[in-house]
Parts: C-alpha cells; sequence; structure tokens
C-alpha cells in the first residue's frame, strides 16, 4: 500500500449558526485505506462527509485531496475531481429505473464505453443490480436499494468512495455482504471512507478509525487494536466477536 495520504483533514470546524458541529478535527487518510468513522448519532460523522463532499461549508481548516485544496471547491468539481458519496438514507430515484439511476450517477462521463465498462464494472459487484436493471428502483428491497446507491457512487470511477451509514436499517446478514464487497471494492484500488453506527462489523474490514464524540475526535487507531479496546467495546462495539 503507498503511504501517500489521499485525503487530508487539517484543523476542520463546521458550525451550524451558533452550533459547533466540528470542533477542529484532523484526520488523514491514505491511498488503499479503508478509514472508518465512528461514534453515536450527533458526533459529527455525517457533517465530516458532507463537508468532504462540499454540501457543508467549513467555517476553518483545510481539506486537502491529492496535496490540492478542496474545501474551496463546489460539490460538482468536488466530484469530478474523484469523490463520490452514497448517502445516508441511500436518496435514490424511486421513480427512475435501477440503470436510469446508475446513469445519473455516470453524469461526468462522455465515453460511452467508459460507461459500459462502468455498468460492467457496479454489475459485477452486484449482481443482483444487473437482473433489476430495468425494474423501478422504489421497487427493490432495502438491501438491493443501498447497493444501487453504491453502485451509483462508484459509476464516475471515484478515487475515494465516501460511505454514509450503508448498513442503516438493514438485517444482520445483508450488513455483513454490504461490507463484504465495501471490503472487494476498496481492494480493487477504490479508497473508502466509512461512517457506520455498526461499528463491530465495520472495524472487521476497516484499516484505520476514527471516534467521534459531540465533534471531536476521542479516539483513533488501527482498527484491529481499536477492536480490543476494552472502552470502546464498552460504548460502541457490543459483541465484537459475532
Amino acid at each position: 500500500m503507498s503511504r501517500e495520504p489521499i485525503l487530508e483533514i487539517k484543523n476542520l470546524e463546521v458550525h451550524y449558526g451558533p452550533i459547533r458541529a466540528l470542533k477542529a478535527i484532523d484526520i488523514t487518510v491514505y491511498e488503499g485505506q479503508v478509514v472508518a468513522l465512528l461514534g453515536a448519532n450527533g458526533a459529527g460523522k455525517t457533517t465530516t462527509l458532507r463537508t468532504l463532499s462540499g454540501v457543508v461549508k467549513p467555517t476553518n481548516g483545510t481539506i486537502l485531496f491529492k496535496g490540492e485544496r478542496l474545501d474551496k471547491l463546489a460539490p460538482e468539481k468536488i466530484t469530478s475531481s474523484g469523490i463520490s458519496q452514497s448517502p445516508e438514507g441511500r436518496q435514490i430515484f424511486g421513480d427512475l429505473t435501477v440503470e436510469e439511476n446508475l446513469k445519473i450517477g455516470a453524469y461526468i462521463i462522455k465515453s460511452k464505453k467508459t460507461l459500459q465498462e462502468n455498468f460492467k464494472k457496479v454489475y459485477g459487484y452486484f449482481p443482483v443490480l444487473r437482473e433489476r436493471k430495468n425494474q423501478v428502483a422504489s421497487t427493490l428491497s432495502g438491501g438491493e436499494q443501498q447497493m444501487l446507491a453504491i453502485g451509483r457512487a462508484l459509476m464516475n470511477n471515484p478515487k475515494v468512495l465516501l460511505l454514509d451509514e450503508p448498513s442503516l436499517g438493514l438485517a444482520p446478514l445483508l450488513v455483513k455482504e454490504i461490507l463484504e464487497i465495501v471490503n472487494t471494492i476498496a481492494k480493487d484500488g477504490v479508497t473508502v471512507v466509512i461512517v457506520e453506527q455498526n461499528a463491530a462489523q465495520t472495524l472487521k474490514i476497516a484499516d484505520y478509525a476514527y471516534v467521534l464524540e459531540v465533534g471531536s475526535i476521542s479516539k483513533e487507531g488501527e482498527a484491529s487494536e481499536l477492536m480490543n479496546d476494552s472502552s470502546l467495546a464498552e460504548a460502541y462495539l457490543g459483541t465484537v466477536t459475532n
């Protein structure tokens, strides 16, 4: 694995009006890693991802992507530069087909050949989407909709994939399946930053993790070490060994 940082968050602060949602956090993501952001609701995990994708603007600090400033760019420029997000709650277009949803994710792709290659790649990760490609997205199961949301984010060949709560509302077996696919995506060369409340399962596929508490990083380390951290286990992990 390369030890070049692909993403660097330095002294990042975000305010919603008078509320300080992120309090001068520092996060470094190396190329090829799966980095997990863990913590309870309201900890600042989703705000971090939304700031990375340009939807939320920071009040202080910098974000570097491959050494270039990202925090001043518009969301579409950030997407074009190689960062894609699969948002919390999936936010698929329910009245469009699976294939139409995926095509929307590839709006920056101009080459028909590349578009077809990207369809092939996404269907390789999620074969059920190929079977359902002409089906209206609202008729998919929850797990299939989540696969569609991740697939859509992959359609523009991102260097970094941001995943916000991909396990939300899914049965344990489906969670395991989706996280295993995320692990495969990372092994194929896409750097992944994943926000999850399901800490135990996520740490199994992550390389490194940060724990956020009310806008601050309270703990960080190798995922394998945090898995055995007794204070973390008590707060977030539940039964890690399952």
